[in-house]
């Protein structure tokens, strides 16, 4: 039990990870533990805590070695679930605008092993060069050379750099901050070796953008599915590694960047926040509006005109937002400087007139006014776009979200996305007025910009650009959001599809496109473990599904999304809570569907239940949940009964059975199970689950002492894992396969044969968790008692 244990941390640690593909029925994995691993977990945890300080006091001087070895030169020469045990999820599709449920199953109860050591982890060399710089370097770039010695100094003496808001104008945008942050990121370029940019407005973007560092480093953990064993990654090498500029923009709290900042290293850290308070943390750096004289030379540099600068400077507040407004308009229309200021306060009369706007300047209201009468003057599809994005996260929107989308614009601006040469021209009309900035095939737009642009729109025209949006992002995120294989697309598509889904539910449109959305959302947040998010997203989607289909009802989109509350509230370990989920999902679907039944979501809720029932240790009541399971598939799919649910409700039975000491029962669920997979992937024979159900059975032949059934299926996992892992041969699975056959070898007297296994587990465990986790102790400990 206590090598089962430690298999089941090693689970909860790397966290799911999966190849499989899939077209019908996409999964993601779920982990079972038992309650007494669930104990384990617990010590494992405290002990990695008491460890982790001698280990960070360790990397520190590394670091400290690393940094000033690296200056001199330079002056010189110039886990994851135990998937024996772990079933997946299957969502099942009702169309575009239906919710999706998961069965969250359990593929295993036997994972075998051994105590059973360490060498630092073995990671490709990453590119000499790395920067995710998101926005181009500014030409017009002027001033601020306080602000910018101040942040050099602090960086200097180690400290993390907050740029931040006096308390006169915090809570507003437009001061500069990010632009600071860009200069300093451009102009100190050949300083580091790697410059990261990470979006911090949202938690989902922020562990995104963090552990996008993991593929550009080539660490071997860009692979796993579970967000939290690559940030980790990411940090880790941080702390190790000098010659990094990490930059979190737009960050809201101090604590939502704990889990990020290296603790230890030879690296740099600038935030960009409206929110002042960072002591602590970080050192403040005031931004406050340009000097008179900043704002001088910036309309200068901007317009080749000084006559005037210094009314219009007076005027727009030195707001550095309104200055660049200003000075693109007049750079693209070649008024005068004192032109502008009469055509400024010209229309900022009629603007105010209006009322006063309150999260923002009229300054602001006013120079984005003119300048956006202008561009729709010069490109009328141009305003049309504005008023899209403005209902979509400001940064890095994909532009092929617009043409992928086209069914669901209005015109002018569908006949524009067209026509590429009438896009780009749109795109050019806001990028001349500096309402847009571009970047390779994204699109942003300043969050104050948005502001206005939403604001000056009427209650009707709010409601239908929010519609288009929720709809255009609905369109383009993948349904598919649960397939690892789609999250690339997902990371780029969530903060938009995050903001997209508030506006519509603030102004109450669209809202079955705005459920699925969410459902979505909750899929791909909960494959990246992040349950809060997920499970967040999941509520806002039930309380709309209630609104459309009544507070009693009893429809089946209703159940599906109380069933993927039930999946997130098992991932959290509130057992309770899933169980009592799953059970309204039953009465509803037994309003639906009748007392007796046949349906999928039906069979599929059960096998949520068993999933909840083997958690808590109640093995008889998941036996039971798994055969009605089994019992409505056998009557779904008479015509099939090749079905891969079938074949997966087998080995969670087996699981079950294996549990409760009855290894014949569950040797026979097994090889049933494998049967028909040998069917359902008869062109696909590599397919993970045929490997995970190899790596079941090969357990209880171990247990029944038939040690050569389990070398021979302990070896067909590997061959298939070989091949399914070929671009990760550091998988956590793969390293858990050797760790079981290097226990059959060794029983069976091969010690050559289990020194070789062991190893190789032990190389990869390294590589993934680290010389000290509890998992590569035990295997160090099974090959250092083999060796004596």
């Amino acid at each position: 039990m206590m090598l089962s244990m430690a298999a089941t941390a090693l689970a909860q640690v790397e966290g799911d990870e999966d190849g499989t593909d899939k077209e019908t029925a996409p999964m993601a994995e779920a982990e079972i533990p038992s309650p007494e691993e669930r104990n384990l977990l617990g010590n494992i945890d405290l002990v990695v805590k008491i460890l982790g300080g001698i280990a960070a006091f360790l990397v520190s001087l590394i670091a400290i070695y690393k940094f000033f070895w690296k200056k001199e030169e330079k002056a010189q020469s110039d886990g994851n679930g135990h998937r024996v045990e772990t079933a997946k999820d299957s969502p099942i599709s009702f169309g575009d605008q239906s919710p999706t449920i998961k069965a969250d199953r359990i593929e295993g109860g036997l994972h075998i092993t051994y105590p059973g050591t360490k060498e630092t982890p073995k990671q490709e060399k990453p590119p000499d060069k790395i920067n995710n710089i998101p926005h181009p370097h500014n030409p017009n770039f002027t001033g601020r050379v306080d602000l910018l010695e101040k942040l050099e100094e602090t960086l200097a003496s180690g400290e993390r750099a907050a740029f931040t808001q006096t308390s006169a104008i915090t809570g507003l945008g437009g001061v500069g901050k990010t632009q600071l942050a860009l200069e300093y990121s451009y102009s100190h370029a050949d300083d580091y070796r790697v410059i990261w940019w990470v979006r911090s407005e949202e938690p989902a973007t922020l562990a995104a953008d963090y552990a996008g560092l993991a593929a550009r480093l080539n660490l071997s953990e860009k692979s796993s599915q579970d967000q939290r064993v690559t940030v980790e990654a990411v940090r880790r090498w941080l702390e190790e590694n000098g010659g990094w500029l990490l930059v979190f923009d737009n960050a809201q709290e101090p604590e939502n960047l704990t889990d990020y900042l290296p603790r230890t290293g030879a690296g740099h850290v600038i935030i960009t926040s409206r929110n002042p308070n960072w002591g602590g943390t970080a050192k403040p750096l005031l931004v406050d509006v340009f000097s008179r004289q900043e704002s001088v030379e910036f309309l200068l540099s901007r317009t080749g005109q000084t006559d005037g600068a210094h009314a219009l400077a007076e005027t727009l507040g030195d707001l550095p937002l309104a200055l660049e407004q200003a000075g693109a308009y007049i750079q693209e229309t070649g008024i005068s400087l004192s032109a502008y200021l009469k055509l400024f306060q010209k229309r900022q009369k009629e603007l105010l007139r209006r009322g006063k706007p309150d999260a923002y300047p009229d300054t602001v209201a006013t120079t984005w006014d003119l300048s956006f009468q202008k561009a729709r003057e010069e490109v009328p599809a141009s305003a049309d776009l504005l008023n899209l994005c403005a209902f979509l996260a400001p940064d890095d929107i994909p532009k092929s979200l617009l043409t992928g989308g086209i069914e669901h614009l209005p015109e002018p601006l569908a006949s524009a996305v067209t026509d590429e040469m009438a896009l780009n021209d749109a795109v050019a009309a806001l990028k001349r007025y500096s309402l847009m900035t571009v970047a390779d095939d994204t699109l942003s737009v300043h969050r104050l910009v948005q502001a206005v642009a939403r604001d000056r729109l009427s209650e009707e025209e709010r409601k239908r650009w929010a519609e288009t949006a929720v709809r255009l992002v609905n369109g383009a995120f993948p349904y598919d959001s649960v397939n690892v294989r789609t999250w690339d697309e997902c990371s780029v598509l969530y903060p938009h599809a995050l903001v997209a889904a508030k506006y519509a539910e603030e102004v109450g449109t669209a809202p079955r496109a705005t459920s699925c959305l969410l459902n979505q959302i909750g899929l791909y947040l909960k494959g990246r473990a992040q349950f809060d998010e997920a499970r967040a997203a999941y509520e806002r989607a039930l309380k709309i599904d209630k609104e459309v289909f009544g507070l009693n009802s009893n429809h089946p989109n209703v159940a599906k999304t109380l069933g993927n509350i039930g999946n997130v509230l098992r991932q959290k370990g509130d057992l309770d809570g899933a169980e009592l989920a799953y059970g309204k999902v039953l009465l509803i679907f037994k309003e639906v569907y009748g007392l007796d039944s046949s349906h999928p979501d039906v069979a599929l809720t059960h096998m949520n239940l068993g999933n909840v029932l083997y958690q808590k240790g109640d093995l008889d009541g998941a036996n039971l949940a798994y055969e009605k399971a089994l019992s409505i598939y056998d009557k779904v799919y008479a015509l099939d009964s090749n079905h891969p649910e079938i074949a997966r409700t087998f080995m969670n039975l087996g699981n079950v059975l294996a549990q409760k000491g009855d290894l014949n029962g569950a040797k026979l669920a097994y090889e049933k199970a494998l049967s028909i997979y040998d069917k359902v992937y008869a062109l696909d024979s590599n397919h993970p689950e045929i490997a995970r159900t190899f790596m079941n059975l090969g357990n209880v032949q171990y247990e029944k002492g038939d040690l050569d059934g389990a070398k021979l299926a302990y070896e067909k996992a590997l061959s298939i894992y070989d091949k399914v892992y070929a671009l990760d041969s550091n998988h956590p699975e793969i390293a858990r396969t050797f760790m079981n056959l290097g226990n059959v070898l060794y029983k069976k007297g091969n010690i050559d044969g289990a020194e070789k296994s062991y190893k190789r587990a032990l190389e990869i465990f390294r590589s993934r968790l680290g010389e000290d986790h509890p998992t590569t102790k035990l295997v160090r400990e099974n090959l250092e008692s083999l060796l004596r």
